[in-house]
């Protein structure tokens, strides 16, 4: 049967039958006129639908709300939504991105055009293929030109070169327990933030050594190895009391999950910055872990393929159809990572949950760390 308008109270519903595709819901507006003409509208696209297919009728409007909410990143989606929104997913070409791109960062590198535009919009692409709303596609990105080029006499930002890992050790102990292990994590997975923010009980397999990342940067699932070094932490972490009530994994010094920000430092920031002031090390951020992980790799001799599956720069089928099974290879390979004395030795190491609710010293005026510090050269005095 066709659509029909129902009154509840001042605002017009629009309830029926097309083709089999039942609805029923709100317009949201009290002018008849204007209800009617999303009726006709609504009945339009239900024909349409239900000849061609949803990938037929969704927009990049609809399948970016879908993604949003299953819990995707809104960071630069705004404008791709201001310039995509009512069109059609099938209608939307390599062209029309790439033009985009050009437009919104016109004298931009080729990385912060992919990093701002391409990547969000894969991500949301990707998101609607898996429901249904558009067909698989690959889209091509963008890419550093090749040559030599001069340099770019630009600021640096923080977080895109490595460090060793003593140096990576040192900048751990000035930071609060807490986001000292999820920073532990992260030199030692290669994941990004907003992946170990994420990551649940159930994507941990201490004995297989395996963390399955299900909400990834680009919305393609992945498996990553565990170092060694990281299974009484996380053996630990897994013991935490309230994981029946919410899955997530790390947790602030508050006992709260970590959210990401969307204007950037995400949920790390604070701690990031007072290490920064005790340490003076001012080019260190999560993302700094990332690209250790990487160069130490190619520095141990890891293959370019098995550092890429790694680090998730490798997603065909059939890596992403065994996400969940461990991969001795990857886990031989970041194995590979050096660990420091120093990592073992910080305070926390022996009890990380005990540890969780402590604070750096210099943080406000709790300065658990720095009493444990006092009471161990207490100790050796006295033992002298």
């Amino acid at each position: 049967m066709a659509l029909k308008l129902l009154r509840r109270g001042k605002i017009w519903y629009i309830r029926g039958t097309v083709r089999g595709i039942r609805v029923y819901f709100s317009t949201k507006v009290s002018n008849k006129a204007l209800a009617d003409e999303i009726r006709i509208k609504t009945e339009h696209r239900l024909l349409e639908q239900s000849i061609h297919g949803e990938d037929a009728v969704a927009t990049f409007g609809e399948a970016a709300e879908a993604y949003l909410a299953r819990g995707g990143s809104n960071r630069f989606l705004t404008p791709l939504i201001d310039r995509f929104g009512q069109t059609r997913l099938r209608d939307i070409k390599q062209d029309h991105l790439d033009a985009l791109a050009q437009e919104l960062l016109p004298n931009m590198l080729p990385q912060t055009r992919n990093r701002q535009v391409y990547t969000p919009f894969i991500a949301v692409w990707n998101h609607a293929a898996k429901t249904d709303l558009a067909k698989p596609r690959p889209w091509l990105r963008p890419r550093r030109r090749k040559g030599t080029n001069a340099p770019r006499l630009t600021a640096t930002r923080s977080g895109t070169k490595p460090v060793n890992y003593g140096r990576a050790a040192a900048f751990l102990a000035a930071i609060s327990p807490a986001p000292a292990m999820l920073m532990l994590t992260l030199f030692y997975t290669g994941l990004r933030p907003i992946e170990a923010f994420a990551l649940e009980a159930e994507d941990i397999n201490v004995a297989g050594r395996w963390i399955v990342i299900r909400n990834s940067k680009t919305d393609e699932p992945r498996g990553v190895p565990m170092h060694e070094v990281l299974v009484p932490l996380f053996e630990a972490l897994l013991k935490r009391r309230n994981l029946a009530t919410d899955k997530r994994v790390f947790r602030t010094p508050r006992g709260k999950p970590y959210s990401t920000v969307a204007d950037g430092g995400g949920g790390l920031k604070s701690a990031i910055q007072g290490a920064r002031r005790r340490t003076g090390e001012n080019d260190i951020s999560p993302y700094t872990a990332r690209h250790s992980v990487s160069t130490q790799l190619v520095v141990n001799g890891v293959h370019a393929h098995i550092k890429d599956q790694i680090l998730g720069h490798v997603a065909d089928g059939m890596s992403r159809h065994y996400t969940n099974v461990p991969q001795e290879p990857l886990i031989a390979a970041i194995n590979t990572l050096p660990v420091p004395d120093a990592i073992k030795a910080l305070p926390w190491w022996e009890n990380p949950l005990g540890w969780s609710g402590r604070l750096a010293e210099g943080t406000g005026r709790r300065t658990d760390l720095e009493r444990k510090r006092m009471a161990l050269t207490s100790k050796e005095s006295d033992d002298r």
